[in-house]
C-alpha cells in the first residue's frame, strides 16, 4: 500500500498546475527549491517515476541522449498529437495537425505501420528563433 507524502504532493501539484508545459526532472527540482520548498533531487526523480507508472504524468524522450521531460496528463489529448522540438532553444511544442494525421493514416494504410503521435518528435526551428536570426 502506498501513501502520499508532502514531497510527493509537491511534485504532483507542480505539474498539475503547469499542464501546458513540459519539464525535465531538474526543472521540477529547481522550481520547487527556488520557491522555498525543501525537497531532495532523488525524491523528485522517484516521484516522477511513480507518476509516470500511474499514468498521471507523461514522459517524453527528447532525442538528446537519454534526456526526457514530463507533463501532467490531464486527458488523452497527448495521444492524438505530435511534438515539434526547436533545435535552437529546446522548446517542445504540442501540435494538432490534420496533415500529420493524414500522413499517419497513409503510413498505416500503405505500409501497415502505426505511428505513435505521442512519441513522434519533429525537429526544426521555432518561429521565435527564426525571428531572432533575421
Amino acid at each position: 500500500m502506498s501513501y502520499e507524502t508532502k514531497q510527493s504532493r509537491l511534485v504532483d501539484d507542480f505539474l498539475k498546475n503547469n499542464t501546458a508545459k513540459h519539464f525535465s526532472a531538474e526543472d521540477v527540482y529547481f522550481a520547487l527549491v527556488s520557491s522555498g520548498e525543501k525537497i531532495g533531487r532523488t525524491t523528485v526523480y522517484r516521484q516522477l517515476d511513480k507518476l509516470v507508472e500511474t499514468g498521471k504524468v507523461r514522459k517524453f524522450f527528447t532525442g538528446e541522449k537519454d534526456a526526457c521531460c514530463y507533463q501532467y496528463n490531464n486527458s488523452d489529448r497527448c495521444h492524438n498529437h505530435y511534438h515539434l522540438k526547436c533545435s535552437v532553444c529546446g522548446k517542445l511544442i504540442h501540435t494538432e495537425c490534420d496533415f500529420l494525421d493524414k500522413l499517419s493514416a497513409h503510413i498505416f494504410n500503405d505500409h501497415q505501420f502505426t505511428v505513435d503521435g505521442s512519441k513522434t518528435v519533429l525537429y526544426g526551428t521555432c518561429k521565435t528563433c527564426i525571428k531572432e536570426k533575421t
